[in-house]
């Protein structure tokens, strides 16, 4: 319309901009106002063109592989995926390379498999969560790099493929991960891997920002300088993120020159106020963090940091680009009833127009920064009325705090319920010319019901040059917008759902095993194991271990059938002992070892007869035992134990002699020293059971 000039120099992107006057902010012109002078027709389609949405917190739990991934850029501190360059196994070794941020980063603060917080030891290897660790294998590893501007390749890659990985793959400004996964025995495949192969996340501190408060050039104190990213240093402050983004080519592409660097060094101040939370504790007023790709559409990535931190970025009278922080700001520009053409006040008492409860959700950090439900600021259900909006839901993807979301949802709560006014005043009134470049100013027009009253600015502000009039829209507010008693208007958010530790197969419950005997072919018996253990599920199954104590045979194993209590083993070698354990087996995983039971076999455990006709010969330095064995079909030897004194319990075995049953045999006993002694011969089985010991009497070597 010609005669009309919509000032952008009020940009309330957290408030009411559009797409439209945005893009003309990041321009720095009036050009895109004015129809039909500087920009055509494709430039005002282009400024309407659909771009990809700011990614959620939540979007960030995964690992991205395609072609070509737009970068990702991390403000503050965040838990995100990464986007896969590299991806080959050799050798049963799989070796990822993986972007996490497409620039310089300060640090990786905690990485992640799947869900679970890892702990590396020196050399990288996944020492915690122990599945990944086995006998002090390590069989996951992982290595990081910033992103500096020349970087080195990764060395273990370069090795493995030599042909299409070289020193000169070295992701100069790419931080980024490698993970090298190895292989295991495919037993245990599910034990190392519960969850197939590991899937990596990190937590990290993103990009280093410009501070002009550490920039001794520019009014501030320290080495800072806008020309040497070199100097900056990291910070969760939205005020210098919001500035970083507009000097950036993936946000505004503007100039720090262009910066009204006064205004960001306040911006900036009240971004790091202190602040008191629920708990008593202190944070800073406007902290936060989040991530989002170039392909993002800088007009809402801007949006969601000026949301966050209250912030409104406009143009200044001198061109350059100031901002008006997130705090109450006592107006200088009063306009009183003479200067005013018309104005129109919406007491905004309309029931179907009040919010009687707002409903927040920020990235609870503590909680590995999952996205989680605030409490609930207002009372939803304090009027019955179907056309009442119970509810309004405020969500910001940067906001990391429960007290900065319950903050932000009383300001959301308290405009919303605002009183509105629009106002058309007369442009050569005192202080009017002003007006675009204030956030906050002063109306008296008492007949209105507006004495001395407050208007915050929540649109662009107009100016008619053929009128002389200069038109704008806000909503009343107080000295108090931005007060906040934590103790009693934070609330207490709710218990969000947490994953119970995944416990694994259950260790078998009360373990027992006993040696068993049974018939075999030719009428001998043989013995066995048999195991039992108390019912836990049918679809568990049970191995079950068993070694001579020897190590002479090595470790066997029998598995028993799904839902079964009990199992047995193969035949054992009798008499010889033998160690037993059992583990539980379910979903390819297994449980722990029960502790180990020692047992030894014994086939035939009935103890044959005692020998008979029993004499002792002694003579210098030996002595000749004679004996008549049993008529027991098991007789199988005769065991002569001697002592000094006369007691069986602690005699020795001094020999064992082999024979049939019901024959006389002798052995003699040598290298005796001269004394006097006690004998005892004792018959046994094949097992080793031992019949009625029978004594020789005292008896004198020389």
């Amino acid at each position: 319309m010609p005669g009309i000039i919509d000032s952008i120099a009020l940009i309330v992107s957290s408030l009411a901009t559009t797409t439209f006057a945005a893009n003309a902010l990041y321009l720095g012109t009036y050009a895109a106002i004015t129809a039909g002078l500087t920009l055509g027709a494709s430039f005002i389609q282009g400024a309407f063109a659909s771009k990809p949405e700011v990614p959620k917190p939540d979007d960030g739990s995964y690992n991205l592989k395609q072609s070509v991934p737009s970068l990702p850029y991390v403000l503050g501190r965040v838990k995100k995926g990464s986007d896969y360059v590299f991806l080959e196994e050799t050798s049963g070794t799989a070796h990822h390379i993986m972007v996490w941020a497409g620039h310089r980063i300060h640090q990786f603060v905690q990485h992640y498999l799947h869900d679970d917080k890892v702990t590396l030891n020196v050399d990288g290897g996944v020492t915690d969560p122990g599945h990944y660790d086995k006998d002090g294998v390590s069989f996951v590893h992982i290595k990081t790099k910033l992103g500096l501007n020349a970087e080195t390749a990764y060395s273990e890659v370069v090795t493995a493929f030599p042909t299409i990985w070289n020193n000169n793959c070295r992701g100069d400004g790419l931080a980024s991960v490698y993970m090298r996964v190895s292989t295991v025995d495919q037993k245990d495949f599910l034990d190392v891997f519960p969850n197939q192969m590991p899937e990596h996340s990190a937590v990290g501190d993103g990009a280093l920002l410009y501070d002009p408060r550490k920039d001794s050039t520019q009014g501030g104190s320290g080495a800072h300088r806008y020309t040497n990213p070199n100097t900056w240093e990291f910070s969760k402050n939205l005020a210098l993120m919001r500035l970083w983004h507009l000097c950036h080519p993936v946000g505004g592409k503007m100039s720090y020159e262009n910066m009204y660097l006064p205004d960001w060094q306040n911006a900036a101040d009240v971004c790091d106020e202190n602040v008191t939370n629920r708990t008593g504790g202190t944070e800073k007023r406007y902290h936060g963090g989040f991530w989002f790709r170039a392909s993002n559409d800088p007009i809402e990535v801007g949006r969601i940091m000026d949301e966050a931190a209250e912030l409104v970025v406009y143009e200044r009278a001198d061109g350059k680009i100031g901002v008006h922080a997130g705090e109450f700001v006592t107006p200088d520009v009063r306009l009183t009833a003479e200067a005013i053409y018309s104005i129109r006040v919406d007491k905004n008492k309309r029931r179907a127009n009040t919010v009687l409860g707002v409903r927040g959700r920020y990235v609870n950090t503590a909680k590995d920064y999952i996205t989680e439900d605030a409490a609930i600021y207002g009372d939803p259900y304090a009027v019955v009325d179907d056309n009442t909006e119970r509810t309004r839901t405020f969500e910001n993807a940067a906001i990391q705090s429960h007290n900065h979301c319950q903050r932000k949802q009383k300001l959301t709560f308290v405009r919303a319920n605002a009183r509105k006014v629009s106002v058309v005043a007369d442009s050569t009134a005192d202080g009017a010319r002003d007006i675009p470049y204030r956030r906050f100013v002063t109306v008296h027009y008492p007949s209105r019901g507006l004495a001395e009253a407050t208007i915050e600015i929540t649109s662009s502000v107009t100016i008619d040059l053929r009128n002389m009039r200069i038109s704008f829209s806000g909503i009343l507010v107080n000295s108090s917008l931005y007060d906040f008693n934590a103790a009693t208007e934070e609330g207490e958010p709710g218990e969000s759902v947490e994953p119970l530790p995944d416990s694994g197969v259950p260790v078998p419950v009360d373990f027992a095993a006993t040696i068993q005997t049974e018939v075999v072919s030719g009428g001998a018996t043989a013995a066995f194991i048999n195991a039992t253990w108390d019912f836990v599920d049918d679809t568990l199954t049970y191995e079950l271990e068993y070694d001579r104590t020897s190590g002479s045979t090595g470790v066997q194993s029998v598995f028993s059938q799904a839902g079964d209590t009990q199992v047995r083993s193969g035949y054992l070698v009798d008499g010889e002992e033998y160690k037993v354990r059992l583990r539980a087996w379910g979903g390819g995983t297994k449980s722990e070892w029960t502790d180990y039971i020692f047992l030894t076999a014994t086939a035939d455990p009935v103890a044959p007869g005692a020998v008979v006709s029993v004499s002792v010969t002694p003579a210098a330095g030996q002595a000749t035992f004679q004996w008549t064995a049993p008529n027991s079909a098991n007789y199988y030897a005769c065991r002569i134990y001697i002592n000094t004194t006369n007691d069986l319990g602690t005699a020795t075995l001094a020999a064992t002699e082999y024979g049939p049953p019901s024959a006389t045999d002798l052995r003699v006993v040598t290298s005796l020293a001269a004394g006097t002694y006690y004998g005892w011969l004792r018959s046994i089985n094949p097992s080793g059971v031992p019949g009625t010991a029978v004594a020789t009497g005292s008896f004198v070597v020389t």
